[in-house]
């Protein structure tokens, strides 16, 4: 994928009124999430700005994919509240607004680029104009007409954010979308979300490579199924007294569990 200009993403507009006057995307308050005997999240709270882009950052195993699943209504809550877009999460009635990209691509492998994203346009009750739009979205124009089984790892997965752009959401969720692409085409997609940012689209962002924060607007770090902290990127390095975010995040867990009490260990 090259660096050209990208295209102007048609997805919702931010009002007029100051930015400190619109309701956030989605707000997240008290919640518990429990896998069998074991605490996946554990008194989760914050909320997400709408048209920007948050990241949510942490090691493997922190909880990142239960509370993106959460988000879009996909996952049970032993307790908490989470609003998306003024309803509660997984609501009919958000179907059309939030979409949703996990880690696996979700397509179907023996249809075209095009089909898969017609498909997904239909449910949603979009035509061919919109169909093109995402595809143009993520680069993905050329390859059209081909088969979704020849395409490479990182050509699917643009193939499933295109799935998801079809509806023009206004709110995107992407799980770890960049994982084991290379950083030409890492760039490029980051550019994209910057550009759907600033039409007006809420995006979350999970990653566990902490170099990707500094392409967020806010960040929220998360460590064995707690927020350690909603701040940006500036504040991170500020906080952590380095201009390397990882340096930084780890610095913040050395603080935190230096405040607990615990000795320091692994990141889980």
């Amino acid at each position: 994928m090259s660096h050209a200009a990208v295209p102007n993403w048609p997805g919702p507009r931010l009002p007029g009124p100051a930015e400190s006057t619109i309701p956030p995307s989605v707000e997240v308050a008290g919640v518990h999430i429990s896998r069998g005997k074991a605490t996946v999240l554990h008194d989760v709270g914050f909320t997400i700005p709408a048209g920007r882009i948050t990241g949510l950052l942490g090691p493997s195993g922190s909880g990142k994919t239960t509370l993106m699943r959460a988000i879009v209504g996909v996952q049970r809550l032993a307790r908490g509240t989470i609003t998306v877009l003024g309803h509660p999460a997984g609501t009919e009635l958000l179907r059309h607004q939030v979409g949703y990209v996990t880690q696996s691509p979700s397509v179907y492998k023996d249809l075209s680029v095009e089909d898969n994203v017609r498909y997904f346009g239909a449910m949603h009750g979009r035509g061919r104009a919109d169909v093109r739009e995402a595809l143009d979205a993520v680069g993905l124009l050329d390859l059209a007409r081909r088969r979704t089984e020849d395409l490479s790892g990182g050509q699917s997965s643009r193939v499933s954010l295109a799935c998801a752009l079809v509806s023009h959401p206004q709110l995107l969720v992407l799980d770890e979308p960049t994982v084991g692409l290379d950083p030409v085409l890492r760039a490029d997609l980051w550019a994209r979300f910057r550009t759907m940012a600033a039409s007006g689209t809420t995006l979350l962002i999970s990653s566990h490579v902490m170099e990707e924060a500094g392409h967020c607007d806010s960040l929220l770090l998360l460590r064995d199924g707690a927020l350690m902290a909603q701040t940006t990127p500036d504040e991170l390095r500020r906080r952590g007294r380095t201009d390397d975010l990882e340096l930084a995040f780890l610095h913040l867990i050395q603080q935190a569990e230096a405040a607990a009490g615990s000795t320091p260990g692994g990141a889980a």
